[in-house]
């Protein structure tokens, strides 16, 4: 058993640098060209004749697929994306190295300084640097230096995410595999002689009072220069306050310099306090600091038992994170960045798997700063195996996340792969060659990093090679019902060492609700629980709720709800992580009710929250909260007098429930009595408008939630019309509506049919966005859809079509007419 071990550390390939005081490293996101073409070759980038190539002005980060990912009518593209810009590129330096450090770019990347070729990378995730010293130096040479670039240097950058069976991840996998340079792009000046990364690693005596903290720099050298090197060392504390200092000079090979820090500040996700650690290098060269944070921590996962965090056990409530974004695809803003992750602190997440593969450095500090455990993965992910350059791509691709990422203390668990049982991009399946390799990616992380876990999750064949496992657990989704989820996890612990659970939950078309979400699941069988290929198509197969379910918030929160009670009474738990924090794009779903996009998450794709959010919060927050069930639920339909469910879900010990004014009395909340943890009224709504409040206290503290409803008692018949109308017009921006009615004028509530929507005039439609509200092509929901439409100051009419339904209109930009 690998020893008990803190670590945190610091690496990042050149990117925290600093010079004589002065930072040399900027980032190089304004007054770039784009074009999405492929090119004959590099001079097509430079020539001004006959050229035939549009390009046009962007900013990195930029994904060349934040588009056509959610296109309903179009295949996303796969191929080459070029970038250019002309820079001044000024070393301070005297023989310093000019370097462009990559954060990550998709899914192959070459550079040029004019027509000479810098270098090439292979992966979509890891960071990567390239040194354009020599070719700098061979083009300030060239006339046209000083001439038609008048002392600039034309660089050319081609990000291509074209198909490749030799690549991971494969097109198998169940999300887009984007292009373009969508992280982070730094231009960085070191000395001759610099420091590439630091890795810092800790560890405890054995009564876990002191810790001995090993720091381990890497220099760059590229012309193995003889001069002589220093060092500097400093390590402070969370306040600022240095605890261990020392100097030293540098030999190649030297072992770590290592310091004793007694009783360190633990961190935890209660608690996430961050030491740092300062190193400067100095040589006749210049001089170069790198600063890094780290935590001191230590865990186990328990043979047949549970996770422990600092001697003490921890449940670990995770979900999973792909980056992706309505409007920018991968290429996500740091406050985007941010905001995702302080909304998933507030759910009360403190583990997170980043699904299928390395995220950004960001990424992975807020997860330091915020509290949030971490697995970490790479995209090895379905398909098969690959013959040596796939597999070269694939241990590159581990030993760079885990060098990367390495001095992190919420990084727990290094991924290995993600079903890795799924067959189909090679003729060969071997599962003997398959589990070969396993064996040495997962040696090589022990070589690389022998602190932390390996993991992988559904494949079997491999769960005795890794340190920790997950199985394929789905219950209420793919296979069998939600209530068999507690024993059917009990049974697959028992097969493995370590167990965890991660993916699991369903799919809700937000604003989708309904008075009966068990209508359609007679015919499922319980007992079983796993996914299997083919699972997760909409038709054929057994019976399951994902394809004969009405794909409901209503139904999905009782999945959430039952699970999360069950959690609290299974001891022996690891964790588990829910699939996914938010919906994102892929190519294998175009029959969704948004198309392409991954319906799975407790956020919609641009933030919007899901009522399931709200479930986890009930059970895994502190602060009050109440939330009553549906607040998107415009229309609750039943028969006059008829008593309807409605669901408080809140943290709070008591909560007391009006209808229109008047009390219906107070419950206390109880987490095993499902639903909504006891927090749950029969109520008989009056025809038309109803208001209903929640009143919730905890200790001397007390929330409210509260909201409009309308209550619809006569049944509707078969839907025959549309009618559209304006919801509200904010700037320059419309948000229309469209119903679907009867013959009587009902609406048709339980309408879920595709609409497309068109324009016609000034305005365009906020589409393409992968969400409920933002896609020209999406399922109705209780009779209902709707998009946003930017009116660009001039006159405009909405459309929208839907099989067996006339058309209908609405006119925009028409003030009177409104």
């Amino acid at each position: 058993m690998y020893r008990k071990r803190m670590l945190s550390a610091l690496l990042v390939l050149f990117a925290c640098l600093q010079a004589n005081g002065q930072g040399q490293t900027r980032r190089i996101g304004e007054g770039w060209e784009f074009t999405r073409h492929e090119m004959g070759g590099i001079w097509e980038a430079w020539r001004t004749k006959m050229t035939t190539l549009p390009w046009e002005k962007v900013s990195l980060p930029h994904c060349f697929n934040a588009d056509d990912a959610v296109d309903p009518d179009v295949k996303f593209y796969q191929g080459e994306g070029w970038y250019r810009q002309r820079l001044k590129l000024e070393n301070p330096y005297p023989d310093g190295r000019t370097l462009f450090h990559f954060e990550g770019s998709g899914q192959k990347t070459s550079l040029w300084v004019y027509d000479q070729k810098v270098g090439t990378h292979i992966g979509g995730y890891d960071e990567f640097t390239f040194d354009v010293t020599e070719a700098m130096e061979n083009f300030s040479a060239n006339p046209l230096y000083k001439g038609r670039f008048k002392g600039q240097y034309p660089v050319a950058i081609c990000a291509d995410n074209t198909r490749d069976l030799e690549m991971i991840p494969s097109d198998m996998s169940d999300f887009n595999v984007y292009g373009g340079i969508y992280r982070h792009l730094n231009l960085v000046y070191v000395p001759a002689i610099s420091l590439e990364r630091v890795h810092v690693a800790t560890e405890f005596d054995s009564k876990k009072r002191k810790a001995t903290v090993s720091v381990k720099p890497k220099v760059y050298n590229p012309e193995n220069l003889n001069d002589k090197i220093s060092l500097s060392v400093r390590v402070l504390d969370p306040k600022g306050k240095t605890v261990a200092t020392r100097k030293l000079d540098y030999a190649t090979g030297d072992n770590p310099i290592e310091f004793t820090i007694s009783k360190p500040q633990l961190w935890s996700p209660d608690s996430p306090v961050l030491y740092t650690c300062k190193v400067t290098l100095e040589s006749a060269k210049g001089k170069h600091e790198v600063k890094e944070s780290f935590g001191f921590r230590y865990f186990e996962f328990e043979k047949k038992g549970p996770f422990t965090l600092n001697g003490k056990r921890l449940l670990l409530r995770g979900t999973h994170r792909h980056e992706d974004h309505a409007g920018v695809g991968q290429a996500m803003t740091d406050e985007q960045v941010r905001t995702e992750m302080v909304l998933m602190k507030e759910m009360g997440v403190n583990f997170l798997r980043l699904g299928h593969y390395q995220q950004s450095r960001y990424v992975l500090e807020l997860c330091d700063s915020l509290g949030i455990l971490v697995w970490e993965e790479i995209p090895w992910c379905r398909g098969g195996l690959g013959g040596p350059a796939y597999q070269k791509q694939a241990k590159e691709m581990l030993v760079n996340m885990i060098n990367q990422h390495y001095n992190h203390p919420s990084v727990i668990i290094w991924g290995l792969g993600n079903e890795n049982d799924w067959s189909g991009d090679f003729e060969e399946f071997d599962k003997t060659k398959i589990r070969a390799f396993m064996k040495e990616l997962h040696d090589l992380s022990h070589e690389t990093d022998n602190t932390r876990k390996t993991a992988i999750r559904r494949c079997s064949f491999c769960a005795d090679i890794v340190d920790v496992y997950s199985p394929s657990i789905w219950a209420g989704w793919y296979r069998g019902k939600f209530t068999d989820y507690k024993k059917v996890s009990r049974m697959e612990m028992e097969k493995v060492d370590r167990f965890i659970h991660v993916e699991w939950g369903g799919s809700a078309h937000a604003g989708r609700h309904s008075e009966n979400p068990d209508d359609g699941l007679e015919n499922i069988v319980g007992g079983e629980a796993d996914e299997r290929d083919g699972d997760f198509k909409l038709t054929g197969g057994k019976a399951r709720a994902s394809k004969d379910g009405d794909w409901s918030e209503t139904y999905i929160c009782n999945v959430f709800d039952w699970h999360l009670k069950e959690q609290e009474t299974m001891p022996w738990l690891t964790g588990t992580a829910q699939w996914v924090f938010k919906d994102f794009s892929t190519p294998l779903r175009p029959d969704n009710p948004v198309p392409y996009v991954n319906q799975k998450g407790v956020l919609e794709r641009d933030f919007t929250k899901k009522e399931g959010y709200y479930v986890f919060q009930s059970y895994w927050t502190e602060k009050p909260m109440v939330r009553i069930y549906g607040h998107s639920w415009e229309t609750r339909w039943g028969a006059k007098g008829e008593k309807r469910l409605v669901k408080i879900y809140s943290n709070c010990t008591e909560v007391e429930l009006f209808l229109n004014g008047v009390s219906l009395g107070k419950k206390k909340r109880d987490s095993q009595n499902f639903p909504a943890a006891g927090l749950r009224w029969k109520v008989a709504f009056k025809d038309g408008k109803n208001h209903i409040k929640a009143v919730a206290t905890k200790g001397k503290t007390t929330v409210v939630d509260e909201y409009d409803f309308e209550y619809q008692t006569e049944q509707w018949g078969k839907a025959t019309r549309m009618e559209m109308s304006v919801k509200e017009i904010k700037g320059d921006v419309a948000t229309v509506k469209v119903y679907a009615y009867d013959a009587k004028g009902l609406k048709c509530l339980d309408y879920k049919k595709f609409v497309r929507f068109n324009v016609a005039g000034a305005g365009e439609l906020i589409k393409n966005q992968g969400t409920a509200n933002g896609s020209s092509k999406v399922q109705f929901r209780n009779g209902m859809a709707e998009i946003k439409v930017r009116l660009k100051g001039g006159v405009s009419v909405v459309g929208v079509d839907s099989e067996g339904l006339e058309s209908a209109f609405v006119k925009l930009g028409d003030v009177q007419g409104l």
